[in-house]
This record gives C-alpha cells, sequence and structure tokens, in this order.
C-alpha cells in the first residue's frame, strides 16, 4: 500500500439528495452516473458518492448507520471576504448553517455548513 489517498466516497442512503446538493449547491460537475455511484470532476484525490446498499453483499458493516461526525471535507477560499460570502451562498441554496464564518485561532477565517446527511464541512481561507 502507498500513504496516499485517491479515493473519497461518502456512502448514504439519499443518493438523488446528495447528488443534487453535491452537484448544484456546491458546484461539482458530475463525471459519471451510474444511479447508486455518482462521481464528481475533481482536481486531485477523486471523489464520490454511493448508496450504501451497493456494499451489502460485500460486508455486513455497510448496513451500520454511520453515528456522529466521521468525517469532514474542508473547501479553501481565496480571501477571509470570499468565505463570508461564500457560505451565505451556500446557506441560500440549500445548505444547512453549522457555524458563520468567524476568525480560528489557527489563523483561519472559517464557516461549517452541512450536507443533507449531516455531515458537517468547512470553507475557510487563511487570514
Amino acid at each position: 500500500m502507498q500513504p496516499k489517498i485517491s479515493l473519497v466516497t461518502i456512502w448514504t442512503d439519499e443518493i438523488e439528495r446528495m447528488k443534487e446538493f453535491y452537484n448544484e449547491v456546491l458546484g461539482f460537475k458530475i463525471k459519471n452516473d451510474l444511479g447508486n455511484y455518482v462521481e464528481f470532476e475533481n482536481d486531485g484525490v477523486r471523489f464520490a458518492i454511493c448508496m450504501r446498499e451497493v456494499m451489502y453483499e460485500y460486508s455486513e458493516e455497510f448496513r451500520k448507520q454511520a453515528v456522529g461526525q466521521a468525517f469532514e471535507l474542508a473547501f479553501p477560499c481565496g480571501s477571509p471576504g470570499d468565505v463570508d460570502e461564500s457560505y451565505f451562498q451556500l446557506i441560500a441554496r440549500g445548505a444547512a448553517p453549522i457555524q458563520a464564518p468567524k476568525d480560528m485561532p489557527w489563523n483561519q477565517r472559517t464557516a461549517f455548513f452541512a450536507d443533507p446527511d449531516g455531515n458537517i464541512h468547512e470553507i475557510f481561507a487563511n487570514l
């Protein structure tokens, strides 16, 4: 194994709602849509969403519902002002507000929002 991430997949039971969110709210273009698996165009690591049921025959572990915040995606912004503008645009388009833009002690302006499954993500810019 190489210590390198080549694909991030978000497991869901609501593929249409999640596809719409990542495509229309966050702006990821769809690269491949197989119905129960959707991969988005993304520079760097591959990014996809997939129905949990696809993996049921391979392991019972995929039947378990995730509890709590297990991961976060972080999206860079061009400037601290862009964090504010982007946050309010995302909320207006349907992202769930978690924390409005705020200067953080790690020298970034950061805001948090959630996708339809409740996964919390952030947008940020260096101060």
